[in-house]
């Protein structure tokens, strides 16, 4: 049986589909740590002989990898029957993407011919490194972000490399865990093996290889429809990090998406360089890598729900990733916390298709998603270590239907790990865990709202790490006329007497009876709240979603005593709000005062001052460069005088700054 016809690739398809999910399954219910078998922080792939995903589940794991290519990695080694290969350092290839992400990989042979690979990889919730969990913004160089493994066999004609086994076990915090879930790596391979081994008997290895290209290239003529129905044209958008460092200054995220015909451009030139910190997003440069293409992946199936999703998707489209920059760092800079910003690229490529279709794309989703980690004692002293889940935003309002609550949107799939679990695993409290009330946008349709964890600790030497906190200064866009959503916060002891608002810290310790409080950010409104029904705001009312004040204030709607909507007290309110709107971007006031600031125009010269120096000097300058213009508004936007002199005067005051010519 070959895969020749459109119904029999279909049925190629649906088996890889069915394969990857098998490996899912069995890695979710074999793994140790709660961040793997509850909130799902790993991935499966069914990948072509050259190591293109061609399927992967989709309906749990992370989301990102759909776009993977192994091809990096694979060419290293030879291979037989038995062999798994793993890789962990995100400079090795460019496969995985920071320390704690193990990659694995293992062939598929039938009658001793390789066909295939499986793959997979999942989220250790530790790896060794400076801080417990292994992530922190603190830190400046990946050899503090714990252990690194280069492309290594770690099994050779089915037998363990010992050698690596005590390697890992040596290094990271809770040898236990990660060997419990290194084994449900290897059966989850084991699985993928097995399960492939069926499909290319049933096919032929001759109508597989074709079948599995023939999914590419359906994947591709997908994409290039969806683009070819596209305006051609450039098209931009920004979006902002709170910070690049504790208590720094803002990354921005830039992108201008060049359509023409069927191929799309995805330019990230003009944001910011790379940080002295951890929120790096290591790609390499290369042109499909997949960090730099999940906000096209979801914009193409936002636009196209039937897409396949395989590497196929993204052929027609190219980034460009500027060396030395926070989305193409070069060695040895941190990129443990990558995932901040890979989830602020993501944005930024919804906000530029938003610009080209606002009627088919949704509002920004909340973003700033937490992975709070604990690392405490239970009462005899045995130290504890787990991913206590994600707490984060919901999704973005969008044309049609509101945004849907606390679900993390864009955050791969990762799901909540359930109170009792964390209660039954962890030495800890659960205060609350739910919605935040008025956090989702306004507008018609209205933003998804914010989850918000708070629990407390018995342990002294307690330490809470809480992983790619933001949003707490930049909200969530809206879109079309709707409103941005609610800030994050995070504060300890929030009701004793003296609460600290911890901001986005990302290291807390703690000591017996302290309580930790996150609230996750808002997602976006879409289209003019005023519009939203009266009945649906009185909904959202009873259901928590907002306050009777907040509905006065953002919607116009006044409840009377009875708590029905006053008719006449909502039609006055409404014109109130009508005769006083202002701004209609959909951003928050705290934006909105920063583009006064730092325009378009001067951004345009930063970015042509950092791109012209060598790596080593472009952070320095930037911040340099932002103490000297401090926050005072451009009096012209078109004007960036004010960068080039400040420019100059650090030329006078540091000999060895190179010359720029401006």
């Amino acid at each position: 049986m070959s895969a020749s016809s459109p119904a029999k690739l279909q049925v190629l398809a649906n088996f890889c589909a069915a394969a990857a999910e098998s490996m899912g399954y069995t890695l979710m219910r074999t793994a140790h740590s709660t961040f793997v078998k509850e909130t799902e922080d790993f991935s499966c792939q069914v990948l072509s002989a050259e190591g293109l995903t061609v399927a992967s589940p989709v309906t749990m794991g992370a989301t990102w990898y759909t776009g993977l290519d192994y091809s990096r990695v694979l060419g290293r080694f030879d291979y037989r029957d038995g062999d798994i290969c793993v890789v962990s350092d995100p400079y090795s290839g460019f496969v995985a993407t920071h320390a704690p992400d193990l990659h694995m990989w293992r062939p598929v042979f039938h009658k001793g011919e390789l066909v295939c690979f499986v793959g997979n990889h999942i989220h250790n919730t530790d790896v060794g490194g400076a801080v417990p969990a292994s992530l922190s913004r603190t830190l400046t160089e990946v050899h503090q972000e714990g252990l690194r493994i280069p492309p290594m066999r770690l099994m050779r004609d089915g037998k363990m490399n010992e050698d690596l086994l005590a390697l890992i076990e040596t290094n990271v915090r809770l040898p236990e865990q990660n060997h419990g879930d290194l084994l449900a790596q290897i059966a989850c391979t084991e699985v993928g093996v097995r399960k492939m081994q069926d499909v290319i008997a049933r096919f032929g290895p001759d109508g597989f290889r074709q079948g599995l290209d023939g999914l590419l290239d359906y994947a591709e003529a997908q994409s290039r429809a969806i683009i070819r129905d596209l305006p051609d044209g450039e098209h931009f958008f920004a979006d902002y990090a709170d910070e690049d460092q504790t208590g720094g200054y803002p990354v921005r995220i830039c992108v201008t998406l060049r359509i023409k015909g069927d191929e799309m451009e995805v330019d990230y030139t003009g944001s910011d360089p790379q940080l002295v910190s951890s929120l790096n997003m290591p790609t390499g440069g290369h042109s499909r890598h997949s960090l730099a293409m999940v906000g096209v992946v979801y914009a193409l199936a936002c636009l196209d729900p039937t897409v396949m999703l395989n590497y196929g998707l993204v052929r027609p489209v190219r980034a460009i990733l500027p060396e030395g920059s926070v989305v193409n760092p070069v060695k040895p800079a941190a990129v443990g916390m990558r995932s901040l910003l890979s989830n602020l690229a993501q944005t930024a490529v919804i906000g530029a298709f938003a610009r080209i279709v606002p009627d088919r794309m949704p509002a920004s989703p909340g973003n700033g998603l937490s992975i709070l980690n604990v690392r405490t004692s239970t009462r005899d002293g045995r130290p504890v270590m787990a991913s206590i889940g994600p707490v984060g935003g919901g999704a973005g309002g969008g044309p049609k239907a509101d945004g849907a609550e606390g679900c993390g949107a864009n955050m791969s799939f990762l799901k909540n790990t359930p109170v009792e679990i964390n209660e039954a695993e962890v030495p800890i409290d659960i205060l609350r865990y739910g919605l935040v009330p008025d956090s989702g946008g306004p507008g018609r349709y209205r933003g998804g709202s914010a989850l918000e964890m708070e629990f407390r600790l018995h342990a002294p030497q307690s330490m809470v790490t809480a992983r790619n906190r933001d949003r707490s200064r930049f909200a969530a866009w809206g879109l079309a006329g709707g409103k941005a959503g609610g800030h994050s916060t995070f504060t300890r002891n929030p009701d004793g007497p003296a609460p600290e608002e911890l901001g986005s810290i990302d290291i807390v310790p703690c000591e017996p009876g302290d309580v930790i409080r996150l609230r996750g950010p808002g997602a976006g409104g879409y289209g003019d709240p005023l519009e939203r029904p009266l009945d649906d705001v009185l909904a959202d009312i009873r259901r928590g979603f907002i306050s009777a004040n907040h509905a006065r204030e953002n919607y116009g709607v006044v409840l009377n005593d009875e708590g029905a909507v006053d008719s006449e007290a909502t039609a006055q309110a409404q014109d109130a709000i009508r005769a006083s709107r202002g701004d209609e971007s959909g951003y928050c006031a705290n934006r909105i005062a920063y583009e006064a600031v730092w325009t378009m125009a001067r951004y345009d010269a930063l970015t042509r001052i950092l791109a012209a120096l060598p790596v080593n000097w472009r952070y320095f300058i930037k911040h340099a460069i932002f103490r000297e213009i401090g926050a005072t508004p451009a009096a012209d936007v078109t004007d960036a005088t004010a960068v080039t002199t400040a420019f100059e005067k650090l030329r006078a005051r540091y000999p060895d700054l190179p010359e720029v010519a401006l």
